[in-house]
């Protein structure tokens, strides 16, 4: 099925999510990395990971370290798993105006493969802004992914309707 999806047209500086590996790669970064809520920074770092994955733009995850825990509490969506790295953990973000649930999810005992990852956490460019040296991320399609779309990134992108089984 991937043999068959047309690739985006990849530009000087951009990379195609279609030469990401399977199983992702996990890979250190020191561009600038905020999650933030109108005005309210939640976390914000230049030690990010960025989760590299075929036919899905990268995900982004802050160390614990570099994160505004006092903003979060523990959600009460149920937890998912990924293949990969194993029980995600969602978290709500509470601030005085307002809470957004699950707008977070960690790894906390992620698989071996993914151990650096224990903790960290990233967001839903959906529900929260989330921004890459200064340029906003655009949500992945669809409800399920999480992914960071920003201008250095080629798809098409896996995540909407009839991309399932890619």
């Amino acid at each position: 099925m991937a043999s068959e999806v047309r690739r985006d047209s990849v530009g000087e500086g951009q990379e195609s999510v279609w030469d990401y590996p399977r199983p992702p790669a996990m890979v250190r970064s020191t561009r600038h990395v905020v999650i933030r809520l109108g005005d309210t920074v939640i976390a914000e770092t230049r030690r990010a990971w960025r989760v590299l994955e075929t036919s899905h733009p990268p995900t982004w995850y802050v160390p614990r370290d570099d994160l505004r825990s006092d903003l979060l509490r523990p959600s009460s969506a149920a937890p998912t798993i990924c293949e990969w790295k194993g029980e995600a953990t969602y978290w709500d973000v509470v601030l005085p105006d307002g809470i957004v649930l699950a707008a977070l999810w960690s790894y906390e005992t992620p698989t071996k493969g993914f151990a650096e990852l224990a903790g960290a956490v990233t967001g839903y460019p959906a529900r929260l802004e989330c921004l890459v040296d200064g340029e906003r991320a655009r949500p992945q399609t669809g409800r399920f992914y999480g992914g960071w779309i920003t201008r250095d990134v080629v798809g098409p992108f896996k995540g909407g309707p009839g991309t399932w089984a890619w």
